[in-house]
């Protein structure tokens, strides 16, 4: 609880108050511990702790419990006792709820949480759709072509189409960027294809998230605790913690600089922390190791929630300030050597055997330590966590729509819409592509038709005036055979008369002989001037 002006967490073992310096708040910090000790009610006392601050707060809701933080908590014998032991009475502790928003990817319990793919971006997608380290540069590949060409990834429509363009296009871009293989972005697009049916169609999309509606507080001035509802996304974990990862990011990228406050502009609680560095890449890690240091200067402070400290890499663990440690289980080597190492990572107490104390720890007991006002960690103590305020059940279906629909926020990020992106400009491209190409098409038809008709024409002519001269060439012949007729017949009446003629001084004999013969004659002279000719 807020209290003094300090964060009060826990109790040590003679009463007194373990708390969080505001100041010191964005320092980062873990909250660890096995199965079953206690982290949830951990998790509820500081988010609620820095909601009274004045801090909004973001965790996610793995397993259903933190809903009822929105809702007072239930008096009981066991709560009593507690007030009583820890001396809440006379500190203003009371049962209330606190201003919650509750958020969900899928938009099914809580308000739809949305980003754009280009928001994502290809390092982050390719995690989530398990890509090799070739898919993911032609994944960037395909980030860098839609950004050069002012092509707006937002959904997954924009992503399959960008991909399909470029696999489509892919001899106009290797000479820029180097072969592009049709099998990898065939493996690309089916894992697209697979986020899809996992939800990806209503996760990406408009309107995305502005984080500034996150930094707000209630009218009593209490900070707004954003609740990202987790029992159906933590099932697929890479999607789980690579979606929190973005959101991290998108605080890093958005924020300004503010330098060292007197108390943080958030809070961010990773739940389930060893998931987002299972299998990490190490260019992936590097830019987790570079958010986590970067961001305190912006006034945010992570929390990494999970169950060892050796879920988190060295890098990171060297930057969470503020540690609450519950109990761990040693019951193999491997699990003794974890204790060790996780009693280690705290500054000696000589007062206290960590170790030991560490693997004793009953539920809602830990090892705590705070930084001071120097920023140094105190030494190790053993802390009873105090009870939260709010609910610690889960809560009822009507319970949780009321508080949906009744955020300010809800008519604003309630109903998506499709932009004009890379979906429906290449869409619009490939239909003025088809236009063109249908023109193109009509215009060669009307061409070819126009060619086999001069071609007909040409024919038809050709076969006219081949048949006309033909014609020409038959009459001419008619003719001569005409005048040969009339010119043989005339030559022969001359021949015959001439031979007459002259046979007939020797009687009729000769003149009958002389004319057939100066008719055959006659004939035949005419014939051999016209073969002649």
């Amino acid at each position: 609880m807020y209290y003094d002006s300090k964060l009060w967490i826990a109790n040590d073992d003679n009463g007194g108050h373990l708390e969080m310096l505001p100041k010191m708040a964005n320092r980062h910090g873990l909250i660890a511990g096995a199965t079953g000790t206690g982290k949830t009610v951990t998790l509820k006392v500081m988010a609620e702790s820095f909601s009274d601050m004045g801090v909004p707060v973001f965790m996610a809701d793995v397993k259903g419990d933190l809903a009822g933080t929105a809702f007072e908590g239930v008096d009981s014998d066991n709560m009593r006792k507690r007030i009583e032991r820890f001396g809440l009475a006379d500190t203003g502790f009371s049962y209330h709820g606190y201003p919650c928003t509750f958020w969900d990817i899928y938009g099914e319990n809580g308000i739809p949480l949305r980003t754009t793919i280009s928001e994502m971006g290809p390092l982050l997608l390719a995690r989530i759709l398990d890509l090799n380290e070739l898919q993911s540069d032609i994944l960037s590949i395909i980030f860098r072509i839609a950004d050069e060409n002012d092509l707006l990834l937002v959904d997954i429509k924009d992503l399959k189409s960008m991909i399909n363009y470029v696999n489509d296009n892919r001899k106009d871009y290797e000479e820029d960027f180097g072969r592009i293989s049709p099998a990898s972005v065939g493996a690309i697009l089916r894992a697209v294809a697979a986020l899809e049916t996992q939800g990806g169609d209503r996760f990406f999309g408009e309107p995305a998230l502005n984080i500034s509606d996150w930094i707000t507080l209630s009218p009593e001035g209490k900070g707004m605790i954003n609740i990202l509802d987790s029992e159906s996304l933590i099932n697929n974990g890479r999607l789980y913690s690579t979606f929190l990862l973005w959101l991290m990011s998108k605080l890093f990228d958005t924020m300004p600089e503010v330098g060292d406050m007197a108390k943080p502009k958030m809070i961010f609680f990773f739940d389930e922390a060893h998931l987002l560095f299972d299998g990490a890449p190490k260019v992936l890690l590097d830019k987790i190791e570079q958010v986590v240091k970067l961001i305190r200067s912006k006034g945010v402070g992570i929390y990494f929630v999970t169950q060892n400290p050796k879920d988190i890499p060295d890098g990171v663990l060297a930057q969470l300030g503020n540690k609450v440690q519950h109990a761990l289980r040693a019951y193999t080597p491997a699990d003794q050597k974890n204790v060790k190492a996780a009693a280690a990572s705290f500054r000696v107490n000589p007062d206290l055997d960590t170790y030991n104390t560490l693997i004793s720890l009953g539920t809602g007991e830990a090892i705590v330590s705070f930084l001071d006002e120097g920023g140094i960690p105190t030494m190790v103590q053993k802390a009873y966590i105090l009870p939260p305020m709010s609910r610690m059940s889960s809560i009822s279906e009507s319970e949780r729509e009321s508080c949906i629909k009744n955020s300010i926020l809800y008519s604003r990020y309630a109903e998506g819409y499709d932009p004009e992106s890379a979906y429906e400009v290449l869409q619009k491209r490939a239909d003025k592509a088809a236009e063109e190409a249908e023109l193109l098409a009509q215009e060669a038809a009307a061409a070819k038709a126009e060619l086999e008709a001069q071609k007909a024409a040409d024919k038809e002519a050709a076969a006219k005036e081949k048949a006309a001269q033909k014609q020409a060439e038959k009459d001419a012949k008619a003719r001569k055979q005409a005048i040969k007729n009339v010119a043989s017949s005339a030559t022969g009446t001359v021949g015959r008369e001439l031979g007459k003629a002259l046979g007939g001084k020797f009687g009729s004999f000769g003149k009958t002989l002389g004319g057939n013969l100066g008719a055959s004659l006659g004939r035949n002279i005419l014939g051999t001037l016209f073969k002649t000719k």
